[in-house]
């Protein structure tokens, strides 16, 4: 009997330690948590992994990563970067968890607010506003004129290409998602733009920088609209940084990080510009194996305004051109911004708030 005893407790001592062991591995696997300890201290990750386009409208993360200031301000967090080259594709890496947060254009972080029902993602920061307009052939003068050409946009439903479309709606000129209407438009990524509008195959294309300088330069187009006159004060949203909701609520300290980054990148643009230019364009170098030519990255950089206001009213507006070209279903974007954290930094360093309303 008393075998039996001692037998049952050593086997229930076994299973204990089996558990606890278990419990340990799993703690270690699973949570990307790094412990704080002192009081009040806001969870942060052990890693961030951060996307970013090799893209001189994305600036502010170029220079971030190339300076280092995005790591200088992610103590104790290790971060990974990964650059895309669409919109699309960097937001689809955010809704399954491949990154934490990217900078975007404007009309896929709707996209991906609508598309999860406003549960996915944060705007949690501007970058970038500007930079981007329509370049055509010199003997075309005005819309008008546009009538049986072909335009080329980045991409079906991305910025540029609602920027286009609402345009010509708002000139009487119609096009469809086919390439038919009054103006065919044919999207096609940057780079095959470029070439085509060099070899005549093309009469135009709405592109954001460095390709609006590249075709003006290079190939002799004639800016026939710069967006920024579109808009009040010129100012749009170019580029902004997102954050997954998921990450922000688990890592609300590794964000406040991220966001220091973010701002140091800003203000290091608007205060050492000659040298943010070389980093900028350094990176792109890095990641693309080419690096811009002086003058086109010159003329790149003095079409494009790096703030860290997300230019709120231009989004709201961008969504509703959306939806009157049939590109987007009509969507409540109330709650897509989450400028708490930024603003608190921003006051603490001494500038002013930014504004997620709509404009009066």
């Amino acid at each position: 009997m008393r075998s039996r005893t001692l037998r049952a407790l050593a086997l229930a001592t076994a299973a204990v330690a089996a558990t606890t062991a278990l419990a340990a591995c799993g703690s270690d696997d699973d949570s990307n948590k790094k412990t704080d300890t002192a009081a009040g201290a806001e969870a942060e990750a052990k890693t961030l992994k951060l996307g970013y386009f090799p893209n001189i409208t994305h600036a502010p993360a170029l220079v971030g990563v190339n300076k280092g200031l995005f790591k200088d301000a992610l103590t104790g967090t290790d971060l990974q970067t990964q650059t895309f080259n669409a919109g699309p594709a960097a937001l689809e890496a955010l809704l399954s968890g491949a990154i934490d947060a990217t900078y975007i254009g404007p009309n896929p972080a709707i996209n991906g607010w609508a598309k999860s029902n406003g549960q996915a993602l944060k705007v949690i920061a501007g970058s970038t506003s500007g930079g981007a307009g329509l370049v055509v052939k010199d003997t075309i003068n005005s819309p008008a004129d546009l009538k049986g050409k072909k335009i080329a946009t980045p991409q079906l439903g991305n910025t540029q290409d609602v920027a286009l479309r609402a345009w010509l709606k708002q000139n009487g000129l119609n096009a469809d998602t086919n390439g038919g209407g009054d103006v065919s438009i044919l999207p096609q990524d940057n780079a095959t733009a470029v070439q085509a509008f060099a070899q005549g195959a093309i009469d135009g294309a709405w592109v954001p920088e460095p390709n609006l300088s590249k075709l003006v330069l290079e190939s002799k187009g004639k800016l026939l609209v710069d967006e920024a006159t579109l808009w009040p004060n010129q100012q749009f949203v170019t580029t902004h940084l997102i954050v997954s909701q998921k990450f922000l609520k688990e890592y609300p300290g590794t964000v406040n990080k991220l966001l220091k980054g973010h701002i140091a990148a800003v203000k290091y643009i608007n205060d050492n510009n000659a040298d943010a230019q070389k980093a900028a364009n350094a990176q792109i170098e890095s990641l693309t194996g080419k690096a811009l030519k002086d003058d086109i990255l010159a003329a790149a950089f003095k079409n494009l305004k790096f703030t860290n206001d997300p230019i709120a009213s231009s989004l709201y507006t961008s969504a509703q051109h959306a939806e009157e070209v049939g590109l987007l279903k009509k969507v409540d974007l109330k709650g897509i911004y989450d400028l708490g954290p930024l603003n608190e930094l921003l006051k603490a360093d001494g500038q002013p708030a930014v504004s997620d309303a709509a404009a009066s």
